[in-house]
């Protein structure tokens, strides 16, 4: 039974994030950058810890080719929700919308994928699963902050803006009840699976967080970084004791 809770329980949390958005909406924007660069930070080093203290043990040499894999996946991805969705050079202000409905589209399929790895994590192990889906869930914040914030610039009113987010972060469930579902009918689905999960937080770390910390060069503000991506490792070395 605790095979199903677990995960349902992990992926449900994870899909509620989408709704903190809302809680921006009373932060000043320079507050609120502050915040999102040290949560930015954490997020580096909860993914990189993951990867290096839970992930990589579980994966043989034999399969280190689909980190690789991972890797190229996930910038096919990421290449998908930066299409341009307009043509038209001109079309800027004035069609905004559709930015609202591609960023809901490529949300749903990142959030399953999410829900996937979820789900293949926790069928390597309740260890495993719990600090994946931490390192998933403090990277959904400020992603999810940034969803929101997209959905308003689309023209969507507050209350539309966090039931379509809420409404594509569940697309991770459906992630997870894939997983769970495969797991135990394709022989090596885990094992394929987890070094493709490593290669996609290598690659989310390396080129989509840490590029956006660069853009700060205060050294006070670089300390807190580097203070807030050790401690998202030292969160996951910790966690290494639940396995």
């Amino acid at each position: 039974m605790e095979n199903i809770v677990y995960p349902l329980v992990s992926v449900i949390t994870v899909s509620l994030i989408s709704l903190i958005g809302v809680l921006t909406l009373s932060f000043k924007a320079e507050k609120l950058k502050k915040f999102l660069f040290l949560l930015v930070s954490l997020s580096v080093g909860a993914l990189l810890g993951d990867v290096f203290l839970h992930l990589l043990p579980e994966i043989g040499q034999d399969q280190s080719i689909f980190i690789l894999l991972g890797i190229l996946l996930f910038f096919i991805l990421e290449k998908f929700l930066r299409w341009r969705h307009c043509h038209d050079n001109d079309c800027k202000e004035h069609n905004v919308a559709p930015i609202a409905s591609i960023n809901l589209i490529g949300d749903l399929a990142h959030n399953i994928i999410d829900g996937m790895i979820i789900g293949a994590s926790y069928l390597a192990g309740i260890g495993v699963g719990i600090t994946t889906t931490i390192a998933i869930l403090l990277h959904e914040i400020p992603q999810e902050i940034g969803d929101f914030g997209v959905l308003l610039h689309g023209g969507l009113t507050t209350k539309k803006a966090l039931f379509y987010n809420f409404l594509s972060a569940c697309g991770a469930i459906l992630g997870t009840i894939i997983s769970l579902s495969l797991g135990g009918k394709i022989s090596g689905y885990t094992q394929i699976l987890l070094p493709i999960t490593a290669g996609g937080f290598l690659y989310i770390a390396g080129s989509d967080l840490i590029p956006e910390l660069h853009k700060e060069n205060n050294a006070k503000n670089s300390f807190w970084q580097l203070a807030f991506i050790t401690l998202g490792i030292a969160l996951m070395y910790w966690l290494t004791f639940l396995e």
